[in-house]
C-alpha cells in the first residue's frame, strides 16, 4: 500500500465510499476498490479490484490501471471513472481472475466499518 498520496484512513473512507456505490438504485453498478495509489505526478499505475454487481451478485477482479492510458485523467475520487465493462476473457483468450460475493455481505462490511466493529 502506498502511502504517499493516501494515509490508511483516506483508504478506509475510499473503501466504504466505493462499497456504498453498488447499493444504489438499479440492478447493475461498477465501482472500485484502490489497493494502491500513489502522487499522480511520480506514480505510473494504481493497483485496484474492480467490483461489478449483477443483481445480488458483485463480481470482483484484480487490475492495474495504467495512468499513461487513460483520457480523460484518473481521478482518485472516482477510479470507476477509468474501468471499461466488465471482462472475463483478456485479449489473449486468457480467463481473467473472478471472485464472487453476494451484496448482503457488502452491506454487512459497510455497517461493520461504519460502526467501527
Amino acid at each position: 500500500m502506498d502511502l504517499s498520496l493516501w494515509c490508511v484512513a483516506d483508504y478506509r473512507r475510499h473503501w466504504r465510499r466505493a462499497l456504498r456505490r453498488l447499493g444504489g438504485p438499479g440492478e447493475s453498478a461498477v465501482s472500485c476498490l484502490i489497493s494502491s495509489v500513489a502522487e499522480p505526478e511520480s506514480g505510473n499505475f494504481v493497483f485496484c479490484w474492480p467490483l461489478y454487481r449483477e443483481g445480488d451478485l458483485v463480481v470482483v477482479q484484480n487490475s492495474v490501471i495504467f495512468l499513461d492510458e487513460l483520457d480523460p485523467v484518473f481521478d482518485p475520487d472516482r477510479p470507476w471513472l477509468s474501468l471499461g465493462p466488465r471482462e472475463s476473457v483478456d485479449e489473449d483468450g486468457n480467463k481473467i481472475s473472478e471472485w464472487f460475493t453476494g451484496m448482503s455481505q457488502i452491506d454487512r462490511f459497510i455497517d461493520l466499518a461504519e460502526t467501527g466493529e
